[in-house]
């Protein structure tokens, strides 16, 4: 029996640190729907990364293609990463769980792989929190480990976790009917981490929009 002490999304991001980022660089999925995004979004356009990591690549992709970056993250030492590595943007440590968009909202908002480490329920939740924080006709991308699995504790890469998912179907139907986006893509894929510590992953990226006239 496994008797280590299940750790919190900030615990665990806190420890690993920029292990992260080289684990899961160079991620095929990701990088197309930054491509697909920064394809689509005017300069200066407002963007929030919610779980920005280390900010790379995301951040780092969006500034350098002339938006506004907001990045969010419950990892002190993500965000302190974060700062050091792109200026440019601006990162927050918080929990999407409770976050509230600012005055004028987002042109698009992006969250890979933010919402896995947390209760059945406030996945659901904070999908339909961080939706909002869109702008009529505003882009939402997102990635996640696709599973109809509540509050199940699992090894990954090295730490004691409890993580909750829903299905494809159940993801797509939420961003649909719970969100009100319309889902212009998804794909599920398979990806082998940089590390040792690390199984292959099957990830889901779903690319939607909210309905409305985009932001000048």
């Amino acid at each position: 029996m496994d008797d280590r002490a299940v750790e919190s999304a900030a615990e665990v991001f806190d420890g690993m640190g920029a292990e992260y980022e080289r684990a899961f660089r160079d991620l095929p999925g990701q990088l197309a729907a930054l491509d697909w995004l920064t394809a689509r979004l005017p300069a200066g356009a407002r963007v929030l990364d919610v779980g920005s990591g280390t900010g790379r690549p995301v951040a780092e992709t969006l500034v350098r293609a002339g938006y506004e970056v907001t990045g969010i993250d419950v990892s002190a030492a993500m965000v302190e990463l974060a700062r050091a590595q792109v200026p440019a943007a601006r990162f927050e440590r918080r929990d999407v769980r409770d976050y509230r968009a600012p005055d004028g909202g987002f042109d698009a908002v992006c969250a890979f792989f933010p919402l896995l480490v947390m209760g059945r329920d406030e996945v659901g939740e904070a999908l339909r929190r961080i939706t909002e924080c869109l702008v009529p006709g505003g882009y939402f991308v997102m990635a996640t480990v696709p599973a109809d699995i509540a509050d199940v504790e699992i090894e990954w890469m090295g730490h004691r976790v409890r993580v909750s998912s829903y299905s494809t179907a159940e993801y797509l139907r939420r961003l649909r009917e719970d969100c009100g986006l319309e889902v212009l893509y998804h794909a599920t894929s398979t990806f082998r981490p940089d590390s040792d510590l690390a199984e292959p992953e099957d990830h889901l990226f779903c690319y939607a929009r909210r309905s409305g006239a985009q932001s000048a």
